[in-house]
């Protein structure tokens, strides 16, 4: 009897504790109704949650939350602004239950009934099967968009990570080339992103700096430029160096042994192979920097192959007593799931590209503590990396949820939609596919400021500072808003295009807002604590549009796709279009509310291509 009365006593108190937070739950939805990300779509999410755990506890108990919670944008702004469509799922969870309601417009009644109150959600209509079409407060919402103008358009929420991004990675002593390209502006804006929503971020530049080629090279250097040390030699085209030596090595015997002994003595820490080593490393850094300061990437940490090289035999050794290392062929492989294995140590007992990123993954989860790595790459290396994953999963390194991401990406075609190359077969070099990007930029820009009747505000010592930012956020932007994945064929004409959806059309469109502002005679800090005016269906359009960004980035982040926020930026632009072309703004009545919506604008799309690492211009 006794333990059955404190059994009760039990319950009840964890039905108090359950009441006692619900009642927590409400009191912070009636507060703002902010979920754990603060993204809009999220706060709306959590207002149904409640309702249909109100509504149907029994369902949240047996279901995840995923599997019941059903919230998106709808795709008619006349159907309102989101649409819970969590009526069809829960009626068939339900179905042949006593009391099991008889349609899904039945649950959709009772969800409604249970909304708890809150600011955002004025009115809420069903429609068809059981759909719930939500319309967001204009109230709500005009706060919401007026906040902008005083502390910029807000980040999700996130809890602070971590997190290890490895982009880029040219090789030493070769050019970079148009798949570093894509690796470079990719990661870029991932990690631009990653830093907005107040994450720790580590810029990792894994350069293939060790290897068999580096005794070719060496060998090359040596015998070649042999007072390289007294006299530098200026190896400027590093990939015609690289070609002279490759040449000696396929047609000399005896360079090409005199090389793999080079390889040994440099492994085995040689100081002059090792100054050979640097001299290398040094002339191509110097080539790395002239492309990553036109790409205004910066701050990237440079760990090759090399850094990793004295940690590689402890983590075999390690992974062999955990069971997991095979003797194959004088080989030592690990079996990953697939139909070829990692190799952890070659026949000949040297190491590779296999142990190399063995050794790295651990290193930035137990030395770097990194909750997330994530690495930019070409897609054929996407087994390759899935095995590293597995192999580390198996090792007990990810502990702790820590989450491994491969970010891959197609290739750069040119016009006859084959593999990007000069028209004499060679890899572009990626320094002078920027500039020609530049020099055409500034060509059209001429071309259109000499034309009768432009109304070109740039003078004529602004154009070299406007055909660099055109020209290489054009570059970026023609990358970017494919999905990543995706080849896509280069082409300069499409790029610089002022019709659809390219960087020169978002960027003029931000030039024509900030335009609107200077011949309005208003200031910034004069629209301060002004609500925007929402009476115009092209108003709500635009601001709600606007306010969807911190969604955006959420989603960009989670699942690292850049292309979500050049669609998200090219739908504000030809909303902006449509409201500039129905509400009059300068001189009339509604002015300085309209202005609020411009200036909201404006610095949102000003935000949104600083994350694609592009800087947009205020006068074309």
């Amino acid at each position: 009897a006794e333990i059955a009365a404190f059994a009760a006593r039990q319950e009840q108190q964890l039905l108090a504790l359950d009441e006692l937070q619900a009642s927590l739950d409400m009191l912070k939805r009636r507060a703002g109704g902010r979920s754990s990300n603060g993204t809009i779509i999220a706060m709306v999410g959590d207002i149904f949650a409640a309702a249909i755990e109100a509504a149907y506890p029994e369902v949240a108990e047996e279901l995840e939350r995923k599997q019941w919670l059903k919230v998106d944008n709808t795709s008619n702004p006349l159907h309102g602004d989101f649409q819970c469509n969590s009526a069809m799922s829960i009626h068939k969870h339900l179905k042949g239950r006593p009391d099991a309601p008889k349609a899904p417009r039945d649950v959709s009644v009772k969800i409604i009934a249970q909304l708890p109150d809150n600011e955002l959600i004025v009115k809420t209509e069903i429609a068809g099967p059981g759909f719930i079409n939500a319309f967001l407060s204009p109230e709500w919402v005009a706060k919401q968009f007026a906040k902008i103008l005083v502390s910029g358009p807000p980040a999700p929420v996130a809890d602070p990570q971590t997190i290890v991004c490895d982009f880029s990675s040219p090789n030493i002593a070769k050019e970079m080339h148009v798949g570093h390209l894509r690796s470079t502006i990719i990661g870029e804006s991932l990690v631009r992103v990653l830093e907005f929503m107040g994450h720790k971020v580590h810029r990792i530049n894994h350069v293939g700096d060790w290897g068999t080629q580096f005794g070719m090279l060496i060998n090359h250097l040596r015998t070649a430029y042999p007072d390289f040390l007294e006299n530098p030699p200026n190896i400027s085209d590093l990939t015609g160096f690289y070609k002279e030596a490759k040449k000696r090595f396929d047609d000399d015997d005896d360079f090409k042994e005199k090389s793999r002994q080079s390889v040994v003595t440099l492994q085995s820490g040689d100081e002059y192979s090792l100054k050979c080593w640097k001299v290398l490393c040094d002339i191509s850094r110097i080539q790395f920097k002239a492309v990553y300061d036109r790409l205004h990437c910066s701050g990237l940490v440079e760990q090759g192959e090399s850094f990793y090289n004295s940690r590689i035999p402890a983590v075999v050794e390690e992974l062999t007593k955990k069971g997991m290392v095979e003797l194959s062929d004088g080989a030592r492989i690990i079996h990953c799931g697939r139909n070829f294995p990692l190799m952890a140590v070659k026949s000949d007992g040297g190491f590779g590209y296999d142990s190399t990123d063995l050794a790295a993954v651990k290193y930035r989860i137990q030395e770097m503590k990194a909750n997330r790595v994530i690495y930019v790459t070409d897609s054929g290396q996407g087994d390759h990396f899935e095995m590293i994953f597995i192999a580390a999963r198996n090792a007990g390194w990810c502990g702790g949820g820590v989450r491994l991401d491969h970010v891959p990406f197609g290739l750069v075609l040119g016009d006859d939609k084959k593999k990007f190359k000069t028209r004499s077969g060679e890899v572009t070099k990626l320094v002078d596919l920027l500039d020609e990007a530049v020099k055409r930029s500034r060509t059209e820009l001429e071309e259109r400021a000499n034309k009768e009747g432009s109304t070109s505000q740039m003078e004529s010592a602004q154009l070299a500072d406007a055909s660099e930012k055109i020209g290489y956020g054009c570059v970026k932007y023609a990358d970017l808003r494919q999905h990543r994945i995706s080849d896509y064929q280069f082409s300069y004409e499409k790029m610089l295009d002022l019709k659809g959806n390219t960087a020169v059309y978002l960027m003029y469109s931000y030039a024509r807002i900030c335009s609107i502002a200077a011949k309005a005679g208003v200031t910034p800090a004069e629209l301060k604590g002004v609500q925007p005016s929402l009476g115009h269906p092209k108003e709500y359009a635009l601001v709600t549009a606007v306010l969807k960004f911190a969604d955006v980035i959420e989603r960009v982040a989670d699942q690292l796709l850049p292309h979500l926020i050049c669609e998200f930026l090219y739908d504000v632009a030809e909303k902006f279009s449509e409201f500039y072309r129905d509400c009059h703004v300068v001189g009339d009545p509604l002015q300085n509310q309209r202005l609020v919506i411009c200036e909201g604008v404006a610095v949102t799309m000003k935000k949104a291509m600083f994350l694609l690492g592009i800087t947009p211009i205020d006068k074309i």
